[in-house]
């Protein structure tokens, strides 16, 4: 079991619920539109987020953005050690470095001691694209090994400085050595680890590789933060991270919808009402499964585990309760009774 580490109000590691972050792609020094996107985000699902620091002026935003948000904030800093004394002296709850990059000790220090100072985490990251040169040609290539041993000697540099309130992060845009990396890396430390399939790409690709790395490596109770990194609109990461921790059993994240492919028996518009259902069961604070079936013929059967269901069928449908039909409706009205029946769940 991974040791806790406080982020702001939200704790992880130590069998804590695994939480999920999500990063701003708004300019950070634009306060009103990166306040926006994060209570977007916030509403949405997302535990803790991320923003980029690239500035003195974006340091300096994080002061009012902080007053007007309610999650947790990480500052993500590339070079300029300065930016990461900043970012924490203008509130931000987790900085997020690779010391390889910060420069030499003095300036790491530096900024070891300005956490140390404020007890604020620091999430030591490594990716697959900046391994170190001498690693990659230790290791003759990026490989699981390589990205392990940055990551434990970057840790190991700051502990020596005498600050262990870490969080360890090896990301990888190739899902299988991601795998291994973090099967390796949790045999070897304790430190909670923030997991994802970094550059994953668009939505269909980026949802493909997250969905199996993270499910590969969260099913081996490895992980204490997790992010869909997707490339797109945040919010897609957050329904993305939502649905794999439920479909692993580690989080109820509301309703889920299950929908029947498409065949010759199909005689609504069923890809259509399963998008339209998607989108009117996201604000309904329940933790239900919903089915949508495209035929009358199969439909009650196919939904009978679901909690509640509608099927099909020629200019009408059926609205199903744990496989039982309890009412016939016109096709028009079954997206309305379907919702109404769910706003008034626990009166049925």
């Amino acid at each position: 079991m991974t040791k806790t580490v406080a982020i702001g109000d939200r704790v992880i590691g130590g069998g804590n619920p695994i939480l999920i972050q999500s990063m701003t792609n708004t300019k950070t020094e634009d306060v009103a539109a990166t306040v926006a996107q994060i209570n977007r985000l916030t509403a949405a699902g997302c535990d803790i987020i991320r923003c980029a620091v690239p500035t003195m002026e974006a340091a300096e935003a994080l002061t009012e953005i902080k007053k007007q948000i309610r999650i947790p904030l990480v500052a993500d800093i590339h070079f300029d050690y300065r930016l990461a004394i900043a970012a924490m002296e203008h509130g931000a709850d987790k900085i997020r470095i690779n010391p390889g990059n910060i420069g030499s000790p003095k300036r790491v220090r530096a900024v070891v001691n300005a956490a140390k100072e404020r007890g604020i985490p620091i999430r030591v990251g490594v990716n697959s694209g900046s391994l170190e040169k001498e690693l990659v040609e230790q290791y003759h290539g990026v490989t699981a090994e390589g990205l392990v041993e940055s990551a434990l000697r970057q840790a190991g540099q700051i502990e020596d400085m005498g600050y262990d309130n870490l969080v360890i992060s090896i990301k990888s845009s190739d899902v299988l050595m991601c795998v291994e990396a973090h099967e390796q890396l949790a045999a070897l430390t304790d430190y909670p680890l923030h997991v994802g399939i970094t550059e994953a790409g668009t939505l269909i690709s980026g949802n493909i590789k997250s969905a199996i790395g993270l499910g590969l490596i969260l099913r081996q109770g490895i992980g204490d933060t997790i992010r869909v990194s997707l490339t797109g609109d945040p919010l897609e990461e957050i329904s993305s991270a939502k649905l794999i921790l439920r479909t692993l059993g580690l989080r109820e994240a509301g309703i889920e919808v299950v929908s029947c492919p498409t065949c010759g028996r199909t005689q609504i518009d069923l890809i259509g009402l399963a998008n339209r259902v998607e989108e009117m069961v996201a604000d309904i604070p329940l933790d239900l499964k919903v089915a949508v079936m495209g035929c009358v013929v199969n439909g009650p059967g196919e939904a009978k585990e679901a909690d509640i269901g509608i099927a099909g069928g020629i200019g009408e449908g059926l609205l199903i309760r744990k496989g039982e039909v309890v009412r016939k409706v016109p096709e028009d009205e079954l997206l309305d009774v379907l919702r109404d029946e769910l706003i008034h769940w626990e009166e049925a």
